[in-house]
């Protein structure tokens, strides 16, 4: 008896591992059906996005970004946003007064500077790309590695590397407090024409917030726009939500779930090895994982992955269809705490060329037609 329980729980399994899978299984929907559901305005009729079982605790769908929220202890003022323009193009902001927040997020480089890795001081090169700063502000986590608790806590990190701008912050206020253009401006957005470290990082922040894109196509699709997407483009968005599982790292309204992933980019072993928010955290999951960054504006933003090491988009998209494949170990392991721990949410995807080529068409429709046109502000004497 005993062995025949035992051939019908082996037998069942299977089945088990069916019916599991069943809610994943693609429907066949028409493209006409895909079109009325997706921009019917109501996201409850959206076709089930294909999520694992760890993400759904606190899953959030794409969507259209709501109004940017800003803190209260630091709340918006024109004047503010006014001050921190300013100082985000201030190359007096460096040790070596040519060297500005713009010269790494340069507005008509999408808020990158087009490079795989970012130059600073002495044109040192750093160890990681320079990520854009488009939404920044919707983002709960900062830097690739999550070292920054805060917006405010983030904008001054970059002045004090020694790779970047190489400066303390004691001298940059005295350098600040000998430019007397500043003090009608700080008294404009605080009160008086006191300049602190705290003043500073509050407008920067308030500034570093303004940087929202514009619509995109994806945006006016989902609000009621059914014509904003084409064919190619809708079902590279039904893929994104399903099949592909791009979904699962890359969901809320900003295209990113503020968490930290191994997506298999350590370079174990390699010149350009980062154990990522290891640094931070202490925990062996941890190495080699970086924050998932926003797609928005990604038309705009390479090249790719927090080394740059992705030149295209279809660098990327390829990657993550092989399920991000392991590279060769090029050192042996002495202590396995310090083995990375890819993500199990890794998977090979089996898309095919169309369906990669949708992909890509979706992810070009997540980025604004219109960049964002930022005038290089007339710098105080």
């Amino acid at each position: 008896m005993r062995r025949y329980i035992t051939i019908a729980v082996i037998l069942t399994i299977p089945l088990l591992i069916a019916a599991f899978d069943i809610q994943y299984q693609q429907k066949d929907y028409s493209i006409a059906e895909l079109r009325q559901l997706y921009s019917s305005g109501d996201m409850t009729r959206w076709p089930q996005p294909h999520i694992d079982e760890s993400v759904r605790t606190d899953f959030k769908d794409i969507g259209v970004l709501p109004k940017m929220v800003y803190p209260d202890q630091n709340p918006y003022s024109k004047a503010k946003e006014t001050l921190g323009k300013k100082l985000f193009f201030d190359p007096r902001m460096s040790a070596s007064m040519q060297i500005s927040c713009a010269n790494c997020h340069e507005p008509q480089l999408g808020f990158g500077d087009g490079k795989s890795l970012a130059n600073g001081h002495g044109r040192r090169i750093g160890k990681r790309n320079a990520m854009t700063l488009y939404n920044v502000g919707y983002y709960t986590s900062f830097m690739w590695d999550g070292r920054a608790r805060s917006l405010e806590d983030q904008v001054l990190l970059p002045t004090q590397d020694h790779v970047e701008m190489n400066t303390s912050l004691e001298i940059l206020i005295k350098n600040l407090k000998n430019i007397k253009g500043y003090y009608p401006l700080f008294r404009d957005a605080f009160g008086d024409d006191q300049i602190t470290l705290n003043r500073v990082q509050m407008a920067l922040a308030t500034f570093e917030r303004s940087i929202v894109s514009y619509p995109s196509r994806f945006d006016r699709f989902v609000s009621g726009d059914s014509m904003a997407l084409n064919d190619a483009q809708l079902k590279g968005l039904h893929l994104f939500r399903t099949k592909a599982r791009c979904i699962n790292c890359h969901n809320t309204p900003l295209f990113s779930d503020n968490k930290f992933h191994n997506d298999g980019q350590t370079l174990y072993g390699t010149k350009q090895e980062d154990f990522g928010h290891y640094h931070i955290s202490g925990k062996q999951e941890d190495i080699g994982a970086f924050r998932t960054p926003s797609l928005r504006e990604t038309n705009l933003t390479g090249p790719w992955m927090h080394h740059g090491n992705f030149p295209t988009l279809r660098d990327v998209v390829e990657l993550y269809n092989l399920g991000n494949p392991a590279p060769i170990q090029r050192r042996v392991v002495v202590d396995e705490k310090t083995r990375p721990i890819h993500s199990p949410l890794l998977k090979k995807l089996n898309l095919t060329k169309a369906e990669v080529d949708e992909l890509i068409a979706f992810l070009q429709a997540i980025s604004s037609s219109t960049q964002r046109r930022v005038t290089i502000p007339e710098l105080p004497e």
